[in-house]
C-alpha cells in the first residue's frame, strides 16, 4: 500500500478515535431524550437539550470534548442540510400566489421584528436574528442553522450559546401555540384553508403544526402542512442571506486574493445549504422517493445528536443568567408572527 493511500485511510480512523467518546455520550443522551419524549409525548429536541445541559462537565473533559464539538457543529449542519429532502417545488406552487405572498411577508417582517426588538432591548443583534429566524421559519432547526453562519466576535458570547435560550423558548412557545391557536382559529370562524394558513404559518415545529391543523379538520391539517413546508423551504434563503450580510459586515468577502466569480460565490454559501438545495431539487424531480424516509430519519438523528452536543456545551446557570429580556424577545416575536398571519387570514375571509 502506498504512503499516500495509507495516510488517506488512516485519517478517518484517527478522527473516529478522537471523537467517539464524546459522540457516544451524545448518542446516549439522544436515546434517553427520545425515550422520554415517546413516553410523555413531549418535544424530543427540548429533552435532548436539557439532558445534555445536565452533562455540561463532560464538554470540558479532554477525552469527550472533541466528540461533543463534532456533534454540535458537523452533525448539526448535516441534519439541517438533510431537511431539503422534505421540500418539493409542487408544495410551494400549490399554495397560490396570495398565500405564498402572505407567508413571505410574515417571515420577512418577523426577521425584521426580532432584529429591531433586540436593538430596542439592548440585546445583541445576533440574538435578534436568531429569535426572528427561529420564530419565522422552523424553531430549533432554524436557530441552529442561522447560528452556524453568524460571525464569532472576540469578547462576545458564541452564537451557538445564544441559540440555546432561543431553542428552549421556541420549543415551549410552540407547544403552547399547538394548544391555543386551534381555539383561536375556531373562535375566528376561519375556513379550513385560512385556518391552515394561520396554523402552518405561525407554529414552529412541523409535528405540532400537523397536530394543531388536524385538530381543526383534515382540510385545515393538509393546508397547514403545506404552508409549513413553504416556511421550511425558506430556511436556505434566510441562512444564505444572513451569511452574505455577515460577510459584508465583517469585510470577509473582500479579504484575500481575487478568485473566479463562481468559486467566490460558492465559497460564500455554507456547504449544508448546497446539500439542502440539491436534495430539494432532487425531491422535486421525484428522485428521492425510495430513500426519502431514510433521509428524513437521518436528519432527525443528526439534529438530535447535535442538540445533545449543544446542550453539553452550556449549563443551567448559563441559561438562568440570560435573564428575562431574551424570553420577552421570543414572546414578542411569536406574538408578532401570529398577529400578522391571523390578520391576513381574517382579511382574506
Amino acid at each position: 500500500m502506498s504512503t499516500a493511500r495509507a495516510a488517506f485511510l488512516e485519517a478517518p480512523a484517527q478522527t473516529l478515535r478522537r471523537v467517539w467518546p464524546g459522540l457516544a455520550t451524545c448518542v446516549l443522551i439522544a436515546l434517553a431524550a427520545s425515550f422520554v419524549a415517546t413516553l410523555h409525548q413531549g418535544p424530543p429536541m427540548l429533552y435532548a437539550l436539557l439532558f445534555g445541559t445536565a452533562f455540561h462537565y463532560q464538554s470540558l473533559e479532554d477525552r469527550t470534548a472533541p466528540g461533543v464539538d463534532f456533534s454540535s457543529r458537523a452533525l448539526l449542519r448535516l441534519g439541517v442540510g438533510l431537511l431539503g429532502a422534505r421540500i418539493t417545488l409542487e408544495h410551494i406552487t400549490g399554495l397560490g400566489w396570495v398565500t405564498a405572498g402572505v407567508v413571505l411577508l410574515a417571515v420577512a417582517s418577523t426577521l425584521a421584528c426580532g432584529w429591531v426588538l433586540a436593538r430596542l432591548m439592548r440585546l445583541p443583534w445576533t440574538l435578534g436574528l436568531l429569535a426572528g429566524g427561529a420564530t419565522a421559519i422552523c424553531g430549533a432547526s432554524a436557530a441552529l442553522a442561522i447560528a452556524a453562519v453568524l460571525p464569532r466576535r472576540e469578547g462576545h458570547e458564541p452564537p451557538e450559546r445564544q441559540a440555546l435560550i432561543v431553542v428552549v423558548m421556541a420549543t415551549l412557545l410552540s407547544t403552547v401555540a399547538m394548544v391555543l391557536y386551534p381555539v383561536i382559529a375556531r373562535r375566528a370562524e376561519l375556513p379550513p384553508a385560512l385556518a391552515g394558513l394561520f396554523i402552518g404559518g405561525s407554529i414552529h415545529d412541523v409535528a405540532q403544526v400537523v397536530v394543531a391543523g388536524y385538530a381543526i379538520s383534515p382540510a385545515a391539517g393538509d393546508a397547514a402542512s403545506v404552508v409549513k413546508l413553504l416556511r421550511v423551504s425558506l430556511l436556505a434563503v434566510v441562512v444564505l442571506g444572513v451569511s452574505l450580510a455577515c460577510r459584508d459586515r465583517s469585510g470577509a468577502a473582500s479579504a484575500g486574493p481575487a478568485r473566479p466569480r463562481l468559486s467566490r460565490v460558492a465559497g460564500l454559501v455554507p456547504g449544508f445549504l448546497w446539500l439542502f438545495a440539491a436534495l430539494a431539487a432532487l425531491n422535486s424531480l421525484g428522485l428521492l422517493a425510495p430513500v426519502q424516509e431514510a433521509l428524513n430519519g437521518a436528519s432527525r438523528v443528526c439534529l438530535m445528536l447535535g442538540v445533545a452536543g449543544l446542550g453539553m456545551k452550556t449549563s443551567f446557570p448559563h441559561l438562568a443568567s440570560a435573564g428575562w429580556r431574551p424570553v420577552l424577545l421570543m414572546v414578542l416575536t411569536g406574538a408578532w408572527l401570529a398577529s400578522v398571519l391571523l390578520g391576513a387570514a381574517w382579511g382574506l375571509r
